[in-house]
């Protein structure tokens, strides 16, 4: 992940107050503690970072101790920071007092970042080109500072390499974000850019926004625009459609780098293959979890998963098996009963659905191991699975019963449950326990099996063989 913008160092004091200045009517703070986080287009990378993705951040500090602490916060996230001194502006800084979680003041050190020397820009545009090659996602951060002067210079760049660019926008003068793959501005500043589309309350309306959208993707030739609309959730309109994300958030508490968020969780999700309909579903459970945080704040891996699982409409049940390992640790710690089987599952049918449900009902949370297409071929024969493992897993996690579905390839899920060791491992049919594959690493964990009997009159080789029958007729 490559992210470019206006780099931060956000100063939070904390203290006591308790009484009234004599000098003037405000209060008197006793400052305690002091603490340093990265804003900005360095709070964008921090967000990558602690989801684990390989980030580098380029943008412009001063040649100061609060440029010195940004680039050492970066450092201990493991950022890369290729970032430009400047000896004749000072880093972007802002100084917020607190007292008992409220802010009372906030205090601005800045000086806008244009970098009218062409050396300057020159330098930055190079530094772009230079980590192209190894860049997967771009993210510009845009906080109006300067330092994206040149935006339209690295979209150009990076559509001529076939990277995509994510923009975080300021201003209303969005033209120079043309060409962009995705643009993730709020209602408010969506509007801003609109002005004269139609009034500021029209815009909380599905069907103004909705014509907006389609105006902004046309003259600005993007691809995608995510609009997030605080309480409402987020919109992301693309060519030909919409979808509407309702907010996840049930307490907010500061939406200080809220935006931040959102946009390295779209840029992550789109780096590791989801689709833009997935990765704005991602960044919409982020969204949730750092808003109600204080301050300027991160979401970590594991509260992504652990969100993830607790979603009312049962999150992103397909998942992988690493992802699947640190939830089931959590789980147990939480002291959360698992329950998990096993199967092809390549022609769902009510003998499925009724398994699931019993299997479901021996614990809190169903795991759904499924053979992937070449493991089940060397079952069941070169003629299936009849449906893909995308297409089946899918299937899977639209059950009300399956919390979470992962593939694997061997034969059998022996390493799989022994890597998870549920509390309970289910088998349908005959089994004796003990022929269970898996059942002596759960059993030696102190957890237990399960055989339930299959609902009769319910096959899938049957269900396969009238389909083939019917064809031939």
């Amino acid at each position: 992940m490559l992210v470019i913008g206006d780099v931060m160092l956000d100063r939070y004091w904390y203290g006591d107050t308790g009484r009234i200045s004599p000098e003037a009517p405000v209060p008197v703070v006793r400052i305690g503690d002091e603490e340093r986080r990265l804003g900005g287009g360095a709070n964008v990378a921090l967000n990558l970072a602690r989801i684990g993705a390989r980030t580098r951040l380029i943008g412009v500090v001063g040649n100061d101790e609060p440029g010195q602490a940004a680039e050492g916060l970066l450092q201990e996230a493991g950022v890369v920071s290729d970032l430009l001194i400047s000896n004749s502006h000072p880093t972007i800084a802002k100084l917020r007092v607190m007292s008992r979680n409220q802010q009372l003041i906030r205090l601005d050190f800045e000086k806008s970042f244009a970098m009218d020397g062409a050396f300057e820009r020159a330098e930055l545009l190079a530094r772009v080109r230079a980590a192209l090659a190894d860049t997967d996602i771009i993210v510009c951060s845009d906080y109006g500072k300067g330092t994206l002067a040149d935006v339209a210079a690295i979209i150009a760049m990076a559509r001529a390499a076939g990277v995509a660019v994510l923009i975080d926008p300021k201003g209303r003068d969005w033209a120079r974000y043309a060409g962009a793959s995705l643009i993730t501005p709020n209602v408010a500043e969506f509007g801003a850019y609109a002005e004269g589309f139609a009034t500021a309350d029209d815009w909380q309306d599905d069907t103004t926004l909705a014509r907006g959208a389609e105006h902004a993707l046309s003259q600005l030739d993007l691809t995608a625009l995510l609009i997030t609309r605080s309480e409402k959730g987020m919109s992301l309109f693309e060519r030909g459609g919409a979808q509407h994300l309702p907010a996840r958030a049930r307490e907010v508490f500061d939406v200080t780098g809220a935006g931040d968020t959102v946009i390295a969780m779209m840029a992550a999700g789109l780096a590791a293959g989801l689709t833009r309909a997935q990765a704005a579903e991602l960044a919409n459970l982020a969204a949730g979890i750092v808003v109600a945080k204080l301050g300027t704040a991160t979401v970590s891996r594991d509260e992504l998963l652990a969100a993830l699982h607790a979603a009312p409409e049962g999150g992103r049940g397909v998942t992988d098996e690493a992802a699947l390992a640190d939830w089931m640790t959590g789980a147990k710690a939480r002291g959360e009963r698992v329950v998990m089987t096993n199967g092809c599952f390549d022609l769902l049918h009510p003998g499925h659905v009724a398994y699931l449900e019993a299997a479901r009902a021996l614990g809190d949370h169903l795991i759904v191991a499924v053979n992937d297409d070449a493991s089940v071929a060397r079952l069941k024969g070169p003629a299936r699975p009849i449906n893909p493992l995308a297409h089946r897993m899918q299937v899977l996690r639209g059950l009300g019963a399956v919390d979470w579905v992962v593939a694997f390839g061997e034969d059998t899920p022996e390493r799989l449950i022994c890597r998870l060791l549920p509390d309970v491992l289910v088998k349908g049919g005959d089994y004796d326990a003990a022929q269970v594959a898996g059942a002596d690493c759960v059993i030696a964990a102190g957890g237990g099996v399960r055989i339930l009997e299959f609902v009769d009159g319910h096959s899938t080789s049957a269900i396969a063989a009238r389909i083939r029958e019917r064809a031939g007729d």
